[in-house]
């Protein structure tokens, strides 16, 4: 049997892109191989080690975010070089060059080491990679690829940008996808022009241009509107746009929405929309798409990946208002525009991005020996 110890510096109850590809990929491989993971703690109130589906957790910390975060890369260590005697692992899987993942390669100093297989995950903006934080983010990510014995990275931007950062080594394109019997819609549907949903899933923050969307509202009929799912610093800023826009009636901040009940908030809808600023991939968009929602986003990171204008979606220039405008108006005035993208994003999907697909690939020419 096979032993892998993840390094992931937030898990479950905490979900993102990172955390939801985790937990699908070992519910399906936990069958075949034995996974550990280390995460930073995070908060007061969940167990410092507990087992989530086929994963046996480690937390580190305290119990408040910034300070875990930096107790994460040493309290890890020690915890890894433990853990390492009694199990014998086979790889280290780290996924993002992240505080978490800090605590293999400070591991690794002090023991036989054990090959890393590094994923890349971020959805930063190439700014923020190359300058936040003084460079150290940008250093972290060529600290990491230098011990990196195996690569993985959600979309060519990521495997691009690994690649211009002198990684030289194996490497593989392994996007992450969705659970598409949870998410495809039992009903056909199309738009009905006098009643439109758009709707988009997302972090409230400033690489996700919610904003935009809301500014599309204002040139677009009153029968228009749109359901915001997610949460993030910068909804107390929304408030105040949707207020002076005098968009209240049109606009609806759904706030914090469970995993489990984001499909049928999707197949309530019409239209999904997210104009990013910066992506890694964005397993929002794959979700709408599997949900036979109609996507509009911006040819940013790794969307050009799965999102081709005018066949499994439609494209917007960033920071462009009515450029989505317009589009939204042609989903709806075209309906065979509108069921051509539908139907070739499902199909997509269906041959891409079907979790059930990835962990297979994952397993075989990820979770191999090294030769």
């Amino acid at each position: 049997m096979m032993k892998i110890l993840i390094f992931s510096t937030a898990y479950l109850p905490f979900v993102a892109g990172a955390e939801v590809a985790i937990k699908e990929l070992t519910d399906r491989l936990g069958s075949d191989i034995e996974f550990d993971l280390i995460t930073a703690r995070l908060n007061r109130k969940l167990k410092k080690e507990e087992r989530i589906g086929t994963v046996n957790i480690y937390r580190i910390g305290v119990g408040v975010p910034f300070v875990d975060k930096l107790l994460v890369p040493f309290g890890g260590a020690i915890k890894v070089i433990k853990l390492n005697r009694k199990n014998h692992y086979d790889y280290f899987w780290c996924v993002m060059a992240s505080f978490a993942s800090g605590a293999a390669y400070i591991a690794n100093w002090f023991q036989k080491k054990v090959p890393i297989i590094l994923t890349l995950q971020e959805g930063d903006s190439e700014n923020y990679l190359r300058f936040k934080w003084f460079g150290l983010i940008d250093l972290s990510w060529r600290l990491a690829l230098t011990r990196a014995s195996r690569l993985t990275a959600i979309s060519n931007y990521l495997l691009d940008r690994a690649q211009r950062l002198g990684y030289k080594g194996e490497s593989y394109l392994i996007p992450n996808g969705v659970d598409i019997n949870k998410f495809e819609n039992p009903i056909s549907k199309s738009i009905n022009p006098d009643s439109v949903t758009l709707i988009t899933t997302s972090r409230l923050v400033e690489k996700n241009a919610v904003e935009d969307i809301i500014e599309a509202l204002k040139p677009l009929p009153p029968t228009i509107k749109l359901k915001i799912l997610g949460t993030g610093p910068l909804e107390k800023n929304l408030k105040f746009k949707i207020k002076n826009l005098k968009l209240e009636g049109r606009v609806e901040l759904l706030g914090f929405v469970k995993q489990e009940d984001i499909p049928q908030h999707l197949h309530q809808a019409d239209i999904f929309i997210r104009p990013s600023l910066s992506e890694g991939q964005g397993i929002s968009f794959i979700e709408a798409m599997a949900a036979g929602l109609p996507v509009i986003a911006t040819p940013i990171g790794g969307i050009p990946d799965f999102l081709h204008d005018g066949e499994t979606g439609l494209f917007v220039e960033p920071k462009s208002p009515r450029l989505i405008a317009f589009q939204v108006q042609k989903l709806i005035s075209d309906r065979v525009l509108h069921d051509k993208i539908v139907i070739n994003a499902k199909r997509m999907v269906a041959e891409k991005y079907d979790w059930d697909l990835i962990a297979e690939d994952m397993k075989n020419r990820v979770f191999k020996p090294f030769l």
